[in-house]
């Protein structure tokens, strides 16, 4: 067999994708293309033409065609055979057989014709060695992000060390001058990053940067300075984005759950401002039962102006959850269980000014299957072509709205693009990760409720573990600041809320 080209036109014979494996000029493989049409007798069918000199071998792609061009003395079998190869490839990268899907992707199916033939003649392979030959993986890359990630966390460690140290030594030294100062918070001039190791948060509000390692001389690369991970993914997701692929950020390395999305925080803000932050956590069963569900939050206080450091917050607990409340040491317990006021226990010291200091904490850890914020329920059948997949979701706390609500369902690989039924919402194929993700703008009380309905090969197991991931300015728990108040007099000020409510990890298993 020897295949001279192959080739994606259109029924006119225009060519969108085509790849030459022998010695070819583009104008003789436009004239092969152009004349392709002309060749086809209606009357019969027949999925080869010859002609004197080559033989075209084809399949109808909806309103395309897949063409082979191959010498006449190739064997015929053969050619239908990687004739169905490339059909098979081609639904792979693109969703929809049209001349805008096929142009979008026409790197994606060069890369892929080129592990089917080499130098005109068939390689030996199937459709899941062509995925794993395109996707590149590289065991070498996976061993050099662990040995980062290493020194990253021994970096990090090493900080909180000697970020102890200092604190330790500073407290040594207040206490012989007894200046005024709120040492458990640390003092107005403690740095971010030691602050938000003192305070103990559960939300960090600054994550400290880590010092980097030492850089080889040799080149330019950067491959083992740390605190570089951020711009290299950024450079590589314009480069993709200009390429035109869809792309989804990632949040701390994590996709689906790819937890934690922040909310942007509010362009002003006052001389005293609060954030008012929950993260959850859960694990459900496909068939039903609440395995784990863990609700952690945070109210974070900045304080801007020193004249607003001898304050108290008004505490407004509306919930009825069973949720357990957490002061900082250095508050008033007392002040607080019996009024509700989170004050210092020496009224005459200020808050740290122009440091996040988390004044409040809680945690929220049930197995109440009332107590999930939003249901999912993926039913997954088998039918003669593969599975029927219906899946559901529905608001059960109707006080939140839910933003950038994503469902992420895997999908079994070197089967193509599922076929999508009724759909609320919207859908993207991720056909290299290997998802349907299911993204909904908003879900509130008006739109509590939705289902997706697809069609794919595969077995029922295939479609789990299913990933959601949220965001939202709405609050789970309830808890908000209601008043801030002076001190003396006990005169108002003005102060400004931030509220998110995220997903660290919301898992049906």
């Amino acid at each position: 067999m020897v295949l001279l080209a192959a080739a994606v036109c259109t029924k006119a014979g225009k060519a969108l994708v085509s790849r030459q494996f022998v010695e070819m000029t583009r104008t003789r493989v436009e004239g092969l293309l152009a004349a392709f049409p002309k060749l086809m007798n209606t009357g019969k069918q027949h999925t080869f033409v010859e002609t004197e000199s080559v033989r075209y071998v084809y399949q109808p792609l909806e309103k395309l065609y897949m063409v082979l061009v191959t010498t006449k003395n190739s064997n015929i079998l053969e050619d239908l055979e990687t004739l169905r190869l490339f059909s098979r490839v081609i639904p792979e990268y693109c969703r929809m057989l049209e001349e805008s899907e096929i142009s979008e992707h026409c790197f994606d199916l060069i890369f892929a014709f080129d592990e089917i033939v080499a130098l005109g003649y068939r390689e030996n392979v199937n459709l899941a060695q062509i995925r794993t030959f395109t996707e590149m993986d590289s065991h070498e890359e996976k061993v050099f992000r662990a040995v980062r990630e290493t020194q990253e966390r021994e970096a990090k460690a090493e900080m909180r060390r000697k970020a102890k140290e200092l604190q330790q030594a500073r407290r040594d030294a207040e206490r012989g001058k007894k200046s005024p100062g709120f040492g458990g918070f640390g003092s107005t001039s403690s740095s971010s990053s030691s602050s938000a190791i003192i305070t103990d948060t559960l939300i960090e509000a600054e994550k400290p940067k880590p010092a980097p390692a030492p850089i080889r001389p040799s080149g330019s690369s950067k491959a083992l300075k740390l605190g570089a991970r951020g711009k290299e993914v950024d450079d590589f997701v314009d480069k993709l984005k200009s390429e035109g692929e869809n792309i989804i950020l990632p949040n701390t390395g994590k996709r689906p759950s790819e937890a934690s999305k922040s909310l942007p925080a509010p362009v002003n803000t006052e001389s005293v401002h609060l954030r008012v932050e929950e993260k959850i956590t859960l694990i459900c069963g496909r068939d039903g039962g609440l395995q784990n569900m863990e609700v952690l939050g945070m109210i974070t206080l900045r304080v801007s102006d020193e004249k607003n450091g001898r304050i108290r917050l008004l505490i407004n607990n509306n919930d009825k959850r069973g949720v357990q409340l957490q002061t900082h040491p250095n508050v008033d317990k007392k002040l607080f269980t019996a009024e509700s006021l989170i004050g210092l226990k020496n009224p005459d010291k200020s808050f740290p000014l122009n440091n996040d200091v988390g004044v409040l904490k809680w945690r929220l850890q049930t197995t109440d299957e009332s107590l999930i914020p939003l249901t999912i329920n993926c039913w997954p059948s088998e039918s003669g072509s593969g599975c029927d997949v219906n899946i559901e979701y529905e608001l059960q706390e109707e006080s939140l709205e839910l933003n950038d609500v994503v469902i992420s369902i895997p999908i079994p690989s070197g089967v193509g693009a599922p076929v999508i039924g009724d759909l609320d919402g919207e859908y993207r194929h991720d056909s290299r990760r290997n998802v349907l993700e299911w993204c909904l703008p908003v879900v509130d009380v008006k739109n509590k409720t939705g289902s997706l309905e697809f069609s794919i090969a595969g077995q029922p197991n295939d479609f789990f573990p299913v990933n959601v991931s949220f965001v939202s300015k709405g609050n789970y728990s309830d808890i908000q600041v209601a008043k801030v108040s002076q001190v003396d007099g006990s005169s108002p000020v003005r102060f400004s809320t931030e509220t998110s409510f995220v997903v660290d990890k919301y898992e049906i298993l």
